[in-house]
């Protein structure tokens, strides 16, 4: 049973349609129905009795909702209990909203791709010339809200632009016209607004009609509008998943530590000591008595090598996670990132970090005795 919100927008009705039909062909000898919370008919109830109607014992309900904010919370579990209560035989259990899944990232990230005139399966490595505005659900869930940013910084990362912020349809802040309009101070000529929406509707309409308005008073910059993420074939991905987690009861939060042994177990995770444990001098850890060794994780595979200005230099090559303290940083070079530091006079220790293109483009303001002049240092 997937369950909706609904709209006063027709199109949006059929587009939801079409994500329960993607879902049948993953589930194909289990009945799916969907139903609305309101405007929209079918309402879940009559979703429900649907089901209930094919000789269904037990229900598998999950959200068709990006983030878990009051509907989600509330309104549908509501719904659900409800008819539990008067519906003799019949479990329900109910499962996550979509939220940030991988599946959802990657389908976003690809309507951004797809509107920029990109393959997403061949991207570039980076966009620094481009400004992503996205565009999340405003609610009154300060967590919910949260989510959009925390995806724009997530799809930041992954596609390499050059500024990335979050703008709202909703009752939250900063809305979207005035939001482009500040954002727009920041220079970029080209900018791509990409909502993360799974339907159409009175805010999507309502989102395109504010880029018009601004790109029509901007003429010198590039506006591009993403598409929002409709059926993609991730979505369903999404969905289904959703669906198996209830299937298959797994549904708990890992912990901490159940996940790292889950990694561990699984071979993804080398266990070594941190790089900078302390030892006692001539144990056999290398002549300044470190360890050069890591904890990581293995996904994207990175050489580097450390410049000869530390006492430790050493080169080797390993897979490193993006958040391993020595995996070479993807957008190490991003005009606005850590190069931005060096000659500030504060503390360019950092500098090691940088593969020697960035070093050789940055050599003007590349102080030579840093350490001894450095505030930090002082």
């Amino acid at each position: 049973m997937v369950c909706g919100h609904g709209s006063r927008d027709k199109d949006a009705e059929r587009e939801f349609g079409r994500v329960a039909e993607g879902l049948k062909k993953r589930f194909p000898d289990i009945p799916v129905e969907y139903g609305f919370l309101e405007f929209s008919a079918p309402n879940i109830h009559m979703g429900l009795n649907s089901l209930v109607a094919q000789g269904v014992e037990q229900i598998y309900a999950v959200p068709g909702m990006l983030f878990a904010a009051t509907h989600a919370k509330n309104d549908i579990p509501s719904v659900l209990t409800t008819f539990q209560d008067k519906t003799e035989g019949v479990e329900v259990a109910y499962g996550s909203e979509l939220g940030l899944h991988d599946a959802m990232i990657e389908a976003f990230q690809a309507r951004i791709y797809e509107s920029l005139g990109l393959d997403p399966e061949n991207p570039p490595e980076s966009l620094y010339d481009t400004l992503l505005v996205v565009v999340g659900r405003g609610t009154s869930d300060t967590h919910a809200n949260a989510e959009a940013a925390k995806l724009t910084r997530i799809v930041n990362e992954n596609m390499g632009f050059g500024w990335a912020d979050t703008v709202y349809s909703g009752v939250t802040y900063p809305s979207v016209g005035v939001g482009l309009e500040k954002l727009l101070k920041l220079g970029y000529k080209r900018v791509v607004i990409a909502p993360y929406f799974l339907f159409t509707g009175r805010l999507i309409k309502r989102i395109y009609g504010y880029v018009d308005q601004v790109s029509a008073e901007n003429p010198d910059v590039e506006f591009i509008k993403a598409p929002y993420l409709n059926d993609h074939e991730k979505v369903i991905d999404a969905f289904e998943i959703r669906v198996r987690e209830i299937m298959d009861g797994q549904q708990t939060e890992e912990t901490l530590m159940t996940s790292f042994q889950r990694r561990l177990a699984a071979g993804e995770v080398d266990i070594h000591h941190h790089h900078a444990e302390y030892t006692e001098e001539g144990d056999g850890q290398g002549d300044d008595g470190h360890h050069h060794e890591h904890s990581h994780s293995h996904s994207h595979s990175h050489s580097h090598s450390h410049s000869q200005s530390q006492s430790q230099s050493h080169s080797h090559s390993h897979d490193h996670s993006h958040g391993h303290s020595h995996g070479v940083y993807r957008h190490i070079a991003h005009p606005l990132g850590p190069r931005t530091m060096i000659g500030d006079n504060i503390c360019c220790c950092f500098m090691s970090q940088f593969p020697q293109s960035v070093l050789d483009e940055e050599a003007d303001r590349i102080k030579p005795d840093c350490a001894e002049n450095a505030i930090a240092h002082k």
